[in-house]
């Protein structure tokens, strides 16, 4: 038994480079992996995990590793997957436990922990959870007597205008509920803090009051609350402490440069006074101060924990040399990116005449690259603000290239796509009974797996191309040809799928947050490109007011500004395209003279 589990431990160990191994050796005690873009950090952590397990130091089971997104927590369960399961020319690790790993969002874990603990502690059932605080905003500032179309989106069309203040309302009331700032607290730390609601700071504070006393009356809380309460639970009842810290006895905490006070706060509760924390994080890609997250966890953890392992990974396996030299060029501090790829395609720097030329030059550019065989959906145009897209929206429209705009929503979470795999289940429940089915001419009773799928969602609205319709049209006809466009990667890797197996195969997509790569184009901002990578990445708008955007006005806000293009650079692994224009419109008028980001005098490209 003991030369079984060396013989592990050897090759979990084989396949990673000498800073991956040192996080795996890591296995006990406070551990901090500063990880640079592409550096393979999730590879680093999942073997961590199966290294410990196969040393028997660690039970997967009384593991719990943290992340932000629901994708980047199934990301991490089928690395384990993989692992335990083996992968054609892999060895299986399965004898290891690693399915008993849990991966989860701080939220998900803190709400079912809230819903266990509820009615054990406090008692009575646990109150409603609102999925959207859009609704309650609304009645807050009507019952505050506030206008949220705050001075600076006056003059907007009526419903945006609205949308907007709303948006922005709901935005400020989630950063001061992650910042720990009270109603009464919330003018002084939002004039501290630089905030600048549309409503203004003092109707701003009327709101979140009004929000606050709704929300009591009514029983309900939001994804806030969910965190706080279940700290508070934990920070209230030892046996409900001595419970989750017994199930949960190792930590870890992806992504911590996003961590912020109120996910620390309840991560202090799951810790108690113990060092089993693991914690991953890049200071270079620190983006979403806004929101309330803040680096400083990160660059004080050997502060906090002072006997600290703490690792360094620097070997790019993302992208070319030519793009991590770029990259490199836009960092201010930590150990530069030593790039593993072989060279490629030196980076392209191209001014336009104004916005409309930059649009159309891109869609020329985009063409070239299909040309030479480069995928639409490993093409990304991204954007310093979502408003942005619409310029390259019409001009790949124009040029006839596919596109899709990636926005906030999650795939499975889209109406029409849970329409679909309800249909699709009940489909394969059919045809497992042998139910025969009315299907349109060319259908045969025999379809194969893409043939079945389509018959589907044919009903649902499938065409053979994008309708001609507005975004809301387009976009579900975008999600119906992804699940189209999945059938038939399955059809291709298993001829013999049935429609049972493609189901399988969509619900645990949708577990593990894998959304599928729809055949275009992508158009998304730099924020929601985090954590993507594709082969070509375009980046226009290269301009003073755009990047940095106008609003960062202290240095501070600059260097978020920076990290921001860092963290769109390094989304590339081949091409890299910046761009920019001095005028809005051709001829000049509105922003004409309008000057290149300081930040491409920082780079020399070669």
């Amino acid at each position: 038994m003991a030369d079984a589990v060396l013989g592990s431990s050897d090759a979990l160990l084989a396949g990673l480079d000498p800073e991956q191994r040192e996080v795996a050796l890591a296995t006990r005690g406070a551990v901090c992996v500063l990880a640079g873009a592409g550096t393979g950090k999730t590879r680093a952590i999942t073997y961590r995990i199966a290294y410990a397990a196969s040393a028997g130091l660690v039970n997967p089971a009384h593991v719990l590793a943290l992340t932000f997104t629901v994708r980047a927590a199934g990301e991490l369960r089928g690395r384990l997957r993989q692992l335990g399961t083996g992968m054609p020319g892999q060895e299986s690790f399965g004898e290891l436990g690693l399915g008993l790993v849990r991966a989860s969002t701080f939220h998900a874990a803190a709400l079912r922990q809230l819903n266990y603990f509820w009615p054990r502690v406090v008692g009575g059932r646990p109150p409603q959870l609102v999925d959207s605080k859009a609704a309650l905003v609304r009645e807050a500032a009507k019952l505050a007597q506030v206008r949220l179309e705050g001075p600076a989106v006056k003059g907007a069309a009526g419903k945006g205008n609205r949308s907007a203040g709303l948006s922005d309302a709901a935005a400020e009331i989630e950063w001061a509920k992650v910042t720990q700032v009270r109603p009464d607290g919330y003018a002084g730390a939002a004039a501290a803090a630089g905030r600048s609601p549309l409503a203004g700071i003092a109707a701003m504070a009327s709101v979140y009051a009004a929000y606050e006393q709704l929300r009591r009356e009514r029983q309900l809380i939001d994804f806030e609350s969910v965190l706080e309460l279940t700290a508070a639970i934990l920070g209230e009842s030892q046996a409900a402490a001595d419970q989750v810290r017994h199930t949960f006895r190792y930590f870890v905490v992806d992504e911590y440069q996003d961590v912020n006070p109120l996910q620390k706060l309840l991560l202090d509760a799951w810790l108690g006074d113990r060092d089993e924390l693991c914690v991953v994080g890049d200071p270079n890609q620190v983006i979403y101060s806004f929101t309330g997250a803040t680096p400083s966890y990160l660059t004080g953890f050997t502060a906090e924990f002072p006997a600290a392992t703490v690792v360094r990974l620097v070997r790019d396996y993302r992208s070319t040399p030519q793009v991590v030299a770029v990259a490199n060029q836009l960092v201010r501090s930590g150990a530069a990116l030593i790039a593993q790829r072989p060279p490629g395609p030196g980076p392209i720097l191209t001014e336009y005449s104004d916005d409309d030329a930059e649009a159309a030059g891109l869609a020329i550019g985009i063409q070239a690259l299909l040309a030479g065989g480069t995928a639409a959906r490993e093409i990304a145009v991204l954007v310093r603000i979502n408003a942005d897209t619409e310029r390259f929206e019409l001009a790949l429209a124009q040029a006839g290239v596919p596109y899709v705009v990636r926005g906030a929503e999650r795939f499975y979470e889209r109406p029409v796509v849970r329409q679909a795999l309800v249909l699709l289940r009940g489909a394969a429940r059919g045809d497992a009974a042998g139910v025969g089915r009315s299907r349109p001419a060319g259908f045969p009773a025999s379809d194969p797996l893409p043939s079945s799928v389509r018959h589907v969602l044919i009903g649902m609205g499938l065409t053979q191309g994008p309708p001609g319709g507005g975004a809301a049209a387009r976009e579900r006809w975008e999600s119906l040809a992804a699940i189209a466009q999945l059938a038939d990667d399955m059809h291709a890797r298993r001829p013999d799928a049935t429609l049972t197996d493609f189901s399988a195969e969509l619900a645990q997509r949708a577990e593990l947050g894998h959304a599928p790569a729809v055949d275009g184009v992508t158009l998304t901002s730099m924020h929601a490109a985090k954590g993507l990578e594709w082969d070509a990445v375009l980046l226009p708008g290269l301009v003073e007011g755009l990047m940095p955007i106008v609003h960062a006005r202290t240095p501070d806000a600059i260097e978020e500004e920076r990290r921001l293009l860092y963290v769109a650079v390094t989304r590339a692994r081949e091409h890299l395209y910046l761009s920019w224009s001095p005028a809005r419109a051709a001829g000049g008028g509105r922003g004409a003279g309008r000057p290149r980001s300081r930040f491409l005098d920082e780079i020399r490209l070669r």
